[in-house]
């Protein structure tokens, strides 16, 4: 069950500030942020070692994807495809105007349920799967929204109802600053509301095994340049234990 927090200021330096944090089995291997994929060259995602597929990705055009599981739907199933190609797919497009309209038309009886987040400088979609019929697809409108496991800013969600008003009420991150306190704060939150449990905290450790894996903070300026590149702060582990750490973006890198 992870969750994203998106920020959208259209007309501003930096109209996207993204937050994340991923929750996973403890035993499934991965691989921290980098260009894994010697076909897709202009991709920065991590990898799944798994199933080859990324839970969250960037490409050169300034692209961000991410994908998610919807409520009931952890792990593979048989007959289906990784929904983790997903985002590898996506981020093929240069825009997420086109990667949506792309997978929207993808057979939904080939995936699991997802929630997929599409953004760039310009616009951003989620795109929801949850089991009931075509892939649907959703303009972000401007502002601050939470998608976790079901809909977006979904207030039954008792992650979404606890942390959304006080990333709502934080400091917004300054990425030309490197100044992403509040954000770091709340990600790395493991207290919770007796009134909603344990889901509402944004760090999860089960007794199964299953928790939070690592942590991102992504910024996409208004015009992504080898002079005003993207930011991304990656915590390969439990943001609450764990520092934030650049991720090398430059294709020479």
């Amino acid at each position: 069950m992870c969750t994203l927090v998106i920020l959208r200021r259209p007309g501003h330096d930096w109209p996207v500030r993204l937050a994340a944090n991923r929750d996973e089995q403890q035993g499934r291997p991965c691989a921290p942020p980098a260009r894994h994929w010697p076909d897709r060259p202009e991709v920065v995602a991590g990898l799944d070692c798994t199933a080859g597929g990324s839970w969250l990705g960037l490409n050169d055009h300034g692209l961000i994807a991410a994908v998610m599981n919807r409520t009931g739907t952890l792990g593979p199933a048989a007959g289906k495809r990784s929904r983790g190609e997903l985002v590898l797919e996506a981020l093929d497009h240069a825009e997420a105007d086109a990667a949506a309209g792309a997978l929207a038309d993808l057979n939904p009886d080939a995936y699991r349920a997802f929630n997929l987040l599409l953004a760039d400088p310009r616009r951003a979609y989620w795109l929801r799967h949850a089991g009931d019929g075509p892939i649907r697809v959703h303009p972000i409108p401007p502002g601050l929204h939470l998608l976790s496991a079901t809909d977006l800013d979904d207030p039954g969600h008792p992650r979404i109802a606890h942390n959304g008003p006080r990333f709502l009420a934080a400091d917004a991150p300054r990425p030309a600053a490197d100044d992403w306190a509040a954000w770091k704060t709340l990600l790395a939150g493991t207290h919770y509301p007796e009134s909603l449990g344990p889901e509402a905290a944004m760090v999860v450790a089960r007794p199964d095994g299953f928790g939070t894996r690592s942590s991102a903070l992504i910024a996409l300026p208004a015009f992504p340049s080898r002079t005003t590149p993207p930011r991304w702060l990656h915590a390969e582990g439990r943001p609450d234990r764990t520092p934030f750490l650049p991720v090398a973006l430059d294709p020479a890198a």
